[in-house]
């Protein structure tokens, strides 16, 4: 499905107002104070803790066995209806929502790799795979039946592997799903259980309808948020829509779109795989970089077009989430003496050094959870049989945040091309050949790359496609052509698209639903005084968007993305507070409540 496009480019913009003082009316006073006398509390700030604690408990990654999913899923479903159970709303209903398999028909559907196993090749089917399996729905009906400012709020239960256990130090909660996106999911139902009580005392009753979506399958591509965006039933009940993800409390109308690519290369007579990779890794980096210097759109003036390279072989665990290690083999026919060492550690560092040269030095950043550089060091360095092994280290991370984080794969490639290029001297000072190769599992005859491509709306999502495939191709005929061989790239290296496929979209920063916002986080005291631009990240709000172009959605939440999927994930009891109160005002402003 292409990206939604603007009929005319809107500039960044600040909202109408911004930057002036504005007196809050004496009602929403009122009800600000009343939130704020619940939120503000050493009560409040533990009910949020233990239940951000309490719902990352449960392993929500993929899984090929989706008995697992669902017991792990049903364990939070279990958590949020229990909470949403002990909320006092005329009419309000629970309701865990069947995904439907007709999914499966539609462009935006994604397939469902993670169910294949050696033993099961093909997977399973959408039948086999969403039996027993939905969306949870909490569903408060408005006083003015239909919609007509009704509003649907969307989070995700399921994280990304590897999987680690939440804890609780000081003001913090880590944990995976901490902060994407089970902390954010408990933001929207405490803010629901805050306004049971104000509304309550105050006697305000709901005008228009609030769905509450928790929905599964967001990181695998979005299958659970699919099937409710498809439910024209559902559809009925709202008309604008804020999902909550990642985005360090800012407001954001739009989001870059992103893509997964999976590229397998076959074995060539007398030719490397693992150094074919190398090569290929750079065309396709250089290929990124052109698109995001021909990226200019007024919503992103940051160019979020990110390229990253998740898995090499057995090294990483998500296309999405930036590879934190890799290692490789530098091997010759007879112990290498001291000089050829040497050589080689020149070779390793001219890579190294090409590498922050275009990405920075991420080991003299300090990152200030830790209080210790980023990365300690770039790689380490070992004597093993006749040569040495290289481990690379990076900083893991989610790929929207990877100018700030560090791919071990990426630089990885910059050290082994500077090897490869090399080669000739290196094998001269050795007197034998040189043969690199990857660490981890063996692979045989086919070694598999995955990961993420961004893109803004400037991009439709098959250009994007065809063009990091065609890079991937010209990076092994390079490889190809230094051994003098003649292979065509398309005949040894095929690039698929079978996973994540989110086209971008901009929706309209002056919406009625954008203004609501606004007014919601100026009054709360989150409001930065800076332009309103799309979010650097792709999630399921694109689905609603696309489905429903016109329809307002709004991508806001707690959190900051350079945790999100990162071995340090976590989230701040002091944001995930100010989360609440905001979802709080938003609710009861785009509901025309107060």
């Amino acid at each position: 499905m292409p990206a939604k496009r603007s009929k005319t480019r809107r500039p960044a913009r600040k909202s109408s107002g911004q930057g002036k003082k504005s007196k809050v009316p004496d009602a929403v006073q009122g009800v600000l104070k009343e939130i704020f006398a619940r939120t503000r509390t050493p009560e409040f700030e533990r009910y949020l803790r233990n239940l951000i604690v309490e719902i990352c408990r449960f392993n929500t990654t993929p899984n090929a066995d989706v008995s697992v999913m669902r017991a792990a899923e049903d364990g939070c479903f279990r958590i949020l209806e229990r909470e949403l159970g002990g909320i006092h709303f005329d009419g309000a209903r629970i309701e865990r929502r069947a995904i439907n398999p007709v999914i499966k028909s539609h462009p935006n559907y994604s397939l469902l790799h993670f169910t294949k196993t050696p033993q099961r090749p093909e997977g399973l089917t959408p039948e086999e795979t969403y039996a027993g399996r939905g969306n949870l729905l909490y569903v408060i009906p408005g006083s003015g039946g239909g919609a007509g400012q009704s509003v649907a709020v969307n989070s995700h239960v399921d994280v990304v592997a590897p999987y680690f256990p939440p804890r609780a130090e000081g003001r913090l909660v880590h944990g995976r799903g901490s902060a994407d996106d089970k902390g954010p999911t408990i933001c929207a139902v405490a803010a629901l259980k805050v306004l049971s009580e104000v509304m309550a005392k105050a006697g305000l009753k709901w005008k228009k309808n609030v769905v509450m979506m928790a929905v599964v399958e967001e990181e695998t591509g979005g299958n659970g948020s699919l099937s409710l965006a498809l439910d024209r039933e559902l559809k009925k009940l709202y008309d604008s829509m804020i999902v909550l993800e990642i985005t360090n409390l800012k407001l954001h109308p739009a989001n870059r779109g992103a893509v997964w690519y999976r590229a397998d290369l076959k074995k060539v007579e007398g030719a490397s795989l693992f150094e074919m990779a190398a090569f290929v890794n750079e065309e396709m980096e250089k290929e990124g970089a052109a698109i995001r210097a021909e990226s200019r759109h007024d919503l992103f003036p940051q160019r979020p077009v990110q390229t990253c390279h998740g898995i090499i072989g057995s090294f990483g665990e998500h296309p999405s989430r930036i590879c934190g290690g890799v290692s490789f083999s530098i091997q010759f026919d007879t112990a290498p003496s001291k000089k050829t060492e040497l050589l080689v550690r020149d070779c390793l560092d001219v890579g190294l050094a090409a590498y922050t040269g275009l990405y920075g030095d991420k080991s003299k950043v300090v990152e200030a959870a830790t209080g210790k550089p980023m990365v300690p060091v770039h790689y380490d360095f070992a004597r093993s049989g006749n040569g040495f092994v290289v481990t690379v280290h990076g900083a893991t991370g989610h790929m929207g945040a990877i100018r700030e984080r560090d791919g071990a794969i990426t630089k990885m490639a910059h050290l082994v091309r500077s090897l490869a290029q090399s080669r000739l001297r290196i094998e001269a000072v050795a007197d034998g050949a040189m043969r690199l190769e990857l660490g981890g599992k063996p692979y045989g005859d086919v070694l598999v790359l995955e990961g993420g491509q961004g893109f803004v709306p400037t991009h439709h999502i098959n250009e994007v496609m065809d063009r990091m495939r065609r890079a991937a191709q010209r990076g092994a005929e390079t490889y190809l052509r230094r051994l003098g061989r003649l292979e065509r790239g398309e005949d040894v290296v095929r690039v698929t698209y079978e996973k994540l496929h989110n086209v971008a979209f901009d929706g309209d920063p002056d919406s009625p639903a954008m203004r609501n916002a606004i007014s919601a986080a100026k009054e709360t005291g989150i409001w930065k005084d800076e332009p309103i631009l799309g979010w650097t990240v792709s999630c399921d709000a694109r689905l609603f968007a696309t489905e429903y172009p016109g329809m307002p959605v709004v991508t806001f939440g707690p959190g900051t993305l350079a945790h999100a999927h990162s071995d340090q994930e976590q989230i701040a009891l002091d944001e995930a507070r100010a989360a609440v109160e905001f979802l709080a005002m938003f609710l009861l402003k785009q509901t025309g409540t107060v």
